[in-house]
């Protein structure tokens, strides 16, 4: 298929819903910005928030602007939004951070709380980095979390619980690959791609990372916004088909000269 033009790929985004009138309601949304904002470390996904986000009007306005959810406080029900515009943007700056890595030979890590949807974007992204010269990183053996355990299907590391692929907003398994590459004696990534838990984690830590964002995970556009993660791409994270992201990867992937 043909690399989509930006008017194309906004198009297809809105119409699969990846962005535009997407799935995920207002009152879940909002009730997500309030409970971070009253400091449950479930929404906060690894980064350390302190008392900058008290008020959830703050953390709506931060959503509004940087992912295009309805700026109304009074809008409490029924339908939200993720603006195309806004992630199409996020790509190309995501773009321009993989321009570099691929140029610098860099060492990426690639690693997904969203399997279900967003497996194949990363595996597809780590392939291209290969084939320009970078160095994607093998992760240590042996890694468990509460929750299960970590390993690397298709270079990309997952949460592995009962022979499934695991759903998970934990940060503690990026901590696992992070506190494993130490103890190993290796360097730490360059780079991460990532989502959820794994993104804040990294990036809280102090390594560059970029990442993709639901409308009601607002931790890691807070963490933008704030210069502790790079990148944070705003999209539905699991729409009803995987492949209706491949425009959007082929898209970012020719912007970042990987293609």
């Amino acid at each position: 298929m043909p690399i989509p033009s930006r008017a194309a790929l906004v198009d297809h985004l809105v119409r699969t819903r990846i962005a535009g009138d997407v799935a995920t309601p207002r009152d879940n949304n909002l009730s997500h910005y309030r409970k971070l904002a009253n400091g449950d470390r479930h929404y906060w996904l690894g980064l350390e928030l302190g008392d900058r986000w008290t008020d959830e009007q703050d953390v709506l306005a931060v959503m509004a602007e940087r992912c295009g959810v309805n700026d109304d406080p009074g809008h409490r029900f029924g339908q939200d939004t993720i603006d195309p515009e806004l992630t199409v943007d996020a790509l190309e700056r995501m773009a321009a951070r993989l321009r570099k890595a691929a140029a610098d030979s860099e060492r990426v890590l690639f690693a997904t709380g969203h399997p279900g949807g967003l497996l194949d974007v990363h595996r597809q992204t780590a392939d291209a980095l290969r084939a320009a010269g970078c160095e994607i990183v093998r992760i240590p053996r042996g890694l468990m979390t509460d929750e299960g355990m970590v390993f690397q299907f298709a270079d990309v590391a997952v949460l592995e619980r009962g022979a499934s692929l695991w759903h998970t907003h934990s940060p503690a398994p990026m901590a696992a690959i992070l506190d494993g590459l130490e103890r190993e004696g290796r360097p730490r990534p360059d780079l991460v791609v990532a989502d959820h838990g794994w993104a804040g984690c990294a990036g809280q830590r102090g390594v560059d990372a970029v990442g993709y964002a639901d409308s009601n995970d607002p931790a890691l556009f807070l963490a933008e916004a704030e210069g502790t993660l790079q990148v944070t791409v705003p999209l539905d994270d699991h729409v009803t088909d995987p492949r209706f992201y491949d425009p959007m990867t082929d898209y970012l992937l020719d912007a970042a000269g990987l293609l």
